[in-house]
């Protein structure tokens, strides 16, 4: 079979798409820096889009977020189910503002009903600058690989002082203390990080605590 060569002079559709993308990625940025500015000092919280309400972590997450608006601060989720859900649920029951922030997925991804703003993003890069942008702190409740992600973008991010220290709380010693063992028996014990770096992570494991946590750090 004769293979067809292409012609040297005809661009490949792709790149010709690649300039355009720019402009996405620029909206996605504009649309999420106008929303956000508006909401003051504020929480992001996130966790499994997975857990069912009702589950202890499901209620704790929505009683965090209430506490958090009793105490002055906005909450920001991922704007999907489960954890997202109870934080926004939790928001809305104290009469606060959060914001829903929700990516384009194939499954799970359906934006709840306690959002009081939503914005979608079709890059989780961009999404991701805007949760660390405008959070003062990071609340993280039990949950899969985009948790994870959320967790080490953001003690990534302050070990190597691209953005100032702020609270990284995770919530539930039984899900998290795995993998802070994990850290002081194999990374730190082969020095990839130094002592110091564990200091960056807190384990919390009531809701009222949490709250009193952002309050000390700030008090310093």
């Amino acid at each position: 079979m004769t293979k067809i060569k292409k012609h040297p002079q005809v661009p490949d559709l792709e790149m010709m798409e690649d300039p355009w993308r720019i402009f996405r990625i620029m909206a996605e940025f504009v649309d999420g820096f106008e929303e956000l500015k508006s909401i003051g000092t504020a929480v992001s919280i996130f966790g499994s889009a997975r857990i069912q309400p009702g589950h202890p972590y499901y209620r704790a997450a929505e009683q965090t977020a209430y506490l958090l608006v009793k105490a002055g601060y906005g909450v920001i989720t991922g704007g999907g189910p489960s954890i997202m859900e109870a934080a926004n649920k939790g928001a809305a029951r104290a009469g606060g503002r959060s914001i829903g922030l929700n990516i384009d997925l194939p499954f799970e991804q359906k934006p709840n009903l306690y959002i009081n703003h939503l914005i979608n993003f079709h890059y989780f890069f961009c999404r991701k600058v805007c949760f660390v942008k405008y959070a003062k702190a990071f609340v993280i409740f039990p949950g899969g690989y985009g948790t994870l992600d959320e967790f080490f973008e953001s003690i990534t991010l302050i070990q190597t002082e691209r953005m100032d220290r702020f609270p990284v709380i995770l919530y539930g010693t039984s899900y998290w203390k795995g993998l802070l063992d994990w850290f002081k028996s194999s990374v730190l014990k082969e020095k990839c990080i130094d002592p110091k770096d564990l200091n960056i992570i807190e384990i919390i494991d009531k809701p009222q605590d949490i709250v009193k946590s952002i309050k000390k750090f700030y008090k310093k």
